[in-house]
């Protein structure tokens, strides 16, 4: 049973009753009336033959509110194209498929390659960015939601109460970030928001004093959640990074943009569970190693355009000041799990929180060695100033993929 406290930077929305999913879905639909409500899916083909996908697609299936489902898919040939087509056919809301290896997405990534402003790398921040281009060039909805596609406890309640504080009519909110347990099959999971993103934050606070940023950042119960809500309008001016960064680049963006009063997440679900990156200690390029060199950059680009001034010195002060806080935060998670009868395994956590502090170490480096790296892509706003007409361009090809052949 989720509590009520408020923390006063950003409004808390608790599940206090636990409504039925199909009152909420009721006023939902009206809404939806002067709200109009879009989903973002960005997956990877692989989900399709995943465990997650399907239920989800079933569930968003029975969804009466949506008017639209953007579905970005990534590493997919003209075979497994046409299979997702078949996949998400089901779906009877409008639903339209961004088949970003296709060639028409590659020639028109090409063109923005060719003027600077190419998203870079596939990863998901490049499969959002498209999706969120084609929300803007659709104009089917003033409300958009995303969440991710390898959700193994998905139900429709987690989507009604994502979309309900920004899609409420009389509300003010632009943007609702998601927030949930990461508990499954008895175990205490979450290891870079609990034993990475909460300490570092905190110990950037005691070294920097206590930023209006770092405050901001540390109210959010779940920073790495990939579930968010936002008025349409939000996309258009928002540079995301196109890495592992890519939940604590958009959070740095709303917060550079909006008040915080026009802020707010949510409890959505008592359980949530998907698919476990690996650590993979040995490789920096993947899993959680690699996850943690990203959220790290993106920290400290963001903590630099507030001011703050960065050295090697300060960096072996921030890895100290983080490995005392992170340890102490295992032993309090490990007391939590125990009275929860839930397990952890404290040698595992005292591992990664080895590896996030020399990779704080490794990110400062490549911080200070390559002061000109460029890792955000550009807003819809830029792009579309300097390629017009990009926008009605990408909803024709996405079209003629969906429509046509291909």
């Amino acid at each position: 049973m989720s509590d009520f406290h408020q923390n006063g930077i950003i409004t808390d929305f608790h599940n206090l009753t636990r409504r039925p999913v199909e009152t909420l879905e009721e006023e939902l639909l009206g809404f939806s009336q002067r709200r109009p409500m879009s989903l973002i899916l960005p997956s990877l083909y692989s989900e399709l033959e995943g465990p997650a996908l399907n239920a989800i697609v079933n569930d968003i299936a029975q969804v009466p509110y949506l008017s639209e489902v953007v579905i970005g898919l990534d590493r997919a040939d003209r075979k497994q194209f046409l299979h997702a087509r078949d996949f998400f056919s089901r779906l009877p809301q409008r639903h339209r498929i961004l088949w970003n290896d296709g060639p028409r997405l590659r020639a028109l990534d090409k063109e923005l390659e060719a003027q600077g402003l190419s998203p870079g790398e596939p990863g998901k921040g490049r499969n959002v960015w498209f999706c969120a281009g084609f929300v803007q060039a659709s104009g089917r909805g003033e409300v958009v939601g995303l969440h991710d596609c390898d959700i193994l406890t998905y139900d429709r309640g987690l989507l009604a109460r994502l979309f309900y504080p920004v899609a409420h009519p009389h509300f003010n909110y632009e943007f609702c970030k998601g927030y949930y347990p990461r508990i499954a099959k008895g175990k205490l999971n979450g290891r870079v928001s609990r034993l990475m993103v909460t300490p570092l934050l905190r110990a950037l606070k005691k070294i920097h004093g206590p930023l209006p940023y770092l405050e901001y950042l540390d109210s959010y119960r779940y920073a790495l959640s990939g579930e968010f809500s936002m008025r349409a309008e939000v996309l258009d001016g928002i540079r995301i990074p196109a890495d592992w960064g890519l939940e604590i680049g958009v959070l740095s963006e709303v917060h550079r943009n909006y008040s915080t009063k026009r802020l707010c997440q949510v409890d959505l679900a008592d359980a949530y569970d998907h698919k476990h990156q690996p650590v993979s200690e040995e490789d920096a390029t993947t899993g959680l190693n690699r996850m943690s060199l990203d959220i790290a950059k993106a920290l400290y680009r963001k903590l630099a355009t507030q001011g703050v001034t960065f050295s090697a010195e300060g960096f072996r002060t921030l890895k100290a000041t983080y490995y005392r806080l992170a340890l102490d935060l295992i032993e309090a998670y490990d007391h939590d799990a125990v009275m929860n009868g839930l397990s952890l395994d404290r040698h595992a956590e005292e591992r990664a929180v080895e590896l996030f502090a020399a990779n704080l170490l490794e990110a400062g480096s490549a911080f200070l060695d390559n002061p000109g790296e460029r890792p955000f892509i550009p807003s819809w706003n830029r792009v579309r100033a300097a390629i017009p007409g990009i926008l009605p361009r990408l909803h024709a090809a996405v079209e003629a993929d969906n429509q046509g052949d291909v």
